[in-house]
């Protein structure tokens, strides 16, 4: 396959035109023309590290077919990596997550463990029934090698006893739903934890005499989830985010659940009974509930919220949420990587994804 008169992005080398040649699942060439137009953008696949579901699959109910269905609905999304994402559950929920999702293959690239070890008074739209602390016991019977990410509140009981454990495992820790203040994230992350779950959703707010989950994160060196579909976070505070922070330590994510891409209705997310309107998800006392948002309209959210080139759009959609969990072999249009591509107009509106060096959508 070749991809012939394109501006190519990537995030490092940047925006350039020019040529790019595939065999197999490989990028095989990356040629610099400098052309005076191009037929469109070529950018890495997206990333999404975070979402319980879309299209009325629900992740803790999902089957081994569900699963691949749902990698599948995502190539419409430019989505060529994804983390299925867990609510607080029992373990044996947990367990069935694992078993049903194991071997599936395509872009599932690991599950995230959002919850539940997790501070109760922070719990947005988790299930309270299933709130606990963390313990060695429990994580050797749940860990396993889809395990990538967990998402904690760094002052639950036993946070820091755990963390060693999980680090031996090559689990990524982030931190969320917690009402710590900056001591618990300072020393969450001179431990080694160094980002945090759908900034700053679920954290205490910043205040002048403690600067609290939302300070520390903006303080301290943390990558950064943003859900970017206006709703979750205003696009003034999207934009702040990134003039501090700037594009290096931001990951886009949907925290999608079933209801994605659906009409307006009633849902469910961890047990707990959703309602949509008008693209919101809430709870009966009106707590925001997951997003119905889709990657690549929050990809498109961000840059009109942002003005950022789209070298750093390449960055926050793909690059950093690989980088953050040790995944080196995609995300980048450069020789020796894997295919992984979404090809764009200049509107930025999906027109190919290009899997594994195949074009799926």
């Amino acid at each position: 396959m070749k991809l012939e008169r394109v501006l190519i992005v990537d995030p490092i080398k940047g925006e350039f035109t020019g040529d790019i040649e595939i065999n197999n699942k490989i990028i095989s060439k990356v040629t610099l023309k400098g052309y005076n137009d191009y037929k469109y953008i070529v950018m890495p696949g997206f990333v999404d590290v975070h979402t319980h579901g879309q299209k009325g699959i629900n992740v803790m109910n999902a089957s081994n077919k569900d699963f691949k269905i749902w990698a599948e609905n995502n190539f419409a999304y430019g989505v060529t990596s994804f983390f299925p994402s867990t609510v607080s559950a029992s373990k044996e929920q947990i367990l069935n997550v694992l078993m049903n999702s194991k071997d599936v293959g395509l872009s599932i690239e690991g599950i995230h463990l959002e919850g539940p070890f997790i501070n109760l008074e922070k719990k947005g739209a988790q299930n309270p029934e299933y709130i606990r602390n963390p313990t060695i016991q429990e994580f050797e019977e749940i860990i396993n090698e889809q395990v990538k990410l967990i998402t904690m509140a760094p002052e639950v009981e036993n946070f820091f006893d755990v963390i060693d454990f999980l680090k031996e495992k090559n689990v990524v820790i982030s931190l969320g739903h917690s009402s710590a203040g900056f001591e618990y994230f300072k020393r969450a992350f001179q431990s080694g934890v160094n980002r945090i779950t759908h900034f700053s959703n679920a954290l205490t707010p910043l205040h002048h005499r403690n600067i609290g989950g939302t300070g520390s994160a903006l303080y301290l060196d943390f990558y950064l989830e943003m859900i970017c579909d206006g709703i979750h976070l205003s696009p003034e505070f999207v934009d702040l985010t990134y003039k501090i922070k700037g594009p290096d330590k931001i990951i886009l994510i949907t925290d999608s659940f079933e209801g994605a891409a659906l009409e307006d209705g009633y849902y469910t997310l961890g047990g707990l009974e959703v309602t949509v309107r008008d693209r919101k998800a809430f709870l009966a006392d009106g707590t925001i509930a997951s997003s119905t948002l889709v990657f690549n309209e929050g990809v498109k959210n961000f840059k009109s919220f942002t003005n950022c080139s789209l070298q750093e759009l390449a960055k926050v959609s793909s690059y950093n949420a690989l980088r953050n969990l040790y995944i080196f072999n995609k995300g980048r249009i450069e020789t020796g990587y894997i295919a992984n591509l979404v090809v764009l107009n200049n509107n930025l509106d999906l027109v190919q994804t290009i899997f594994e060096g195949k074009r799926v959508y």
